[in-house]
């Protein structure tokens, strides 16, 4: 996972964060027993962007706001699987501090808008 300069627009962003973590599932080590953690990590990782690029074409303000609320939980659940990992498995520790610390900010953002459009609709 590079250094690169953090994305503004948040879709973007999401889409870098999915790759990074392709990327560093793919560099961990890890046994047979723990795939499933790993494939939840990915599920969850990626689905964050996807949610936000579906809620972008959403029929109303109302459906534009539930897909966010699903990729916040998303985002969530991604930190869930990265602490899991980092504090069970051998797995490299900076990298995946980078990766909750990437998730924390998404969600953060995330929230913010939530808060931003519900504001909008009261």
């Amino acid at each position: 996972m590079p250094e690169v300069e953090k994305h503004y627009d948040i879709k973007k962003r999401c889409y870098q964060f999915s790759g990074d973590l392709i990327e560093f599932i793919k560099i961990t080590s890890y046994e047979r027993i723990h795939f499933s953690i790993f494939d939840q990590l990915l599920r969850c990782g990626t689905s964050i962007g996807a949610n936000l690029v579906e809620g972008s074409g959403g029929s109303s303000k109302k459906d534009v706001i539930n897909f966010y609320h699903i990729a916040l939980k998303s985002s969530n659940e991604t930190k869930y699987w990265l602490c899991l990992i980092r504090d069970n498995l051998n797995s490299d520790k900076e990298k995946t501090n980078k990766l909750i610390n990437e998730a924390n900010e998404i969600s953060k953002i995330i929230a913010a808008s939530l808060i931003k459009m519900k504001g909008l609709n009261d």
